[in-house]
């Protein structure tokens, strides 16, 4: 079998983050496509993959399957023996609800948090909806690792235990909560830890910070041109 992701630039695409790192955390091989977002020619670029013109879009033999959760899940039912679901009925109830509302919700940090994996790492002011947005997902998380993930039997450090298809849809919002410098608890921060500590996650980051193309934003501290590298500890 062959499969093809098309991703958008590493450092400002958090929705190709999600299926990426959960094929490179589960060893799913697959060939990488890069597009660069914001520069002239790219919309006419990720039109040429899907009509929908938006990354990611993983294509599989004849199939085309394009938003972040659709590949997601195409991927849980092509390779059953990663795991991506939890086994349990119950806490794969819970990984698609948590994963859905991720996908649909928390508009505030997606607009005042944007993704840009350069951006020097300290705490910013943020508005009082999106410190809202923070503790939704901090609840969130806690109930998953408390009920499947480290609270239970065997449980490791990820939401459901091992890293699956819940964890990569919060992947993004891992480095939103780090670079940003939102006040989260010591459980958020431990399993931002867990989750920047894979070698996937290194593997994306230190990508992203070879990359050169540049978005202009209005914000006084976000990097017009590529710098050093910023610690993720």
């Amino acid at each position: 079998m062959s499969l093809t992701l098309i991703i958008g630039n590493k450092n400002y695409s958090s929705w190709s983050l999600r299926p990426w790192i959960a094929m490179k955390a589960a060893g799913i091989p697959f060939e990488e496509i890069v597009i660069p977002l914001y520069v002239p020619g790219s919309a006419e670029h990720i039109l040429k993959y899907s009509p929908a013109g938006k990354v990611p879009i993983l294509i599989d033999g004849d199939d085309t399957v394009w938003e972040s959760l659709a590949i997601l899940e195409h991927l849980a039912d092509r390779f059953p023996a990663a795991r991506l679901w939890p086994d349990d009925r119950r806490a794969r109830s819970l990984a698609r609800s948590a994963a859905s509302e991720m996908h649909a919700g928390f508009q505030p940090l997606r607009q005042h948090c944007t993704m840009n994996l350069w951006l020097p790492v300290k705490a910013r002011p943020m508005p009082g909806e999106v410190i809202a947005n923070m503790k939704r997902i901090e609840a969130i998380w806690a109930e998953c690792r408390a009920r499947f993930g480290e609270g239970a039997k065997d449980g490791g450090p990820f939401l459901f235990g091992t890293f699956g298809n819940a964890d990569a849809m919060y992947a993004p919002v891992v480095a939103r909560f780090h670079n940003y410098g939102l006040p989260v608890n010591p459980a958020t921060r431990a399993y931002m830890d867990a989750v920047m500590a894979l070698p996937a996650w290194r593997e994306w980051y230190e990508a992203a910070m070879k990359e050169t193309w540049v978005m202009q934003n209005n914000e006084p501290d976000w990097p017009l041109v590529r710098g050093v590298p910023f610690s993720q500890s």
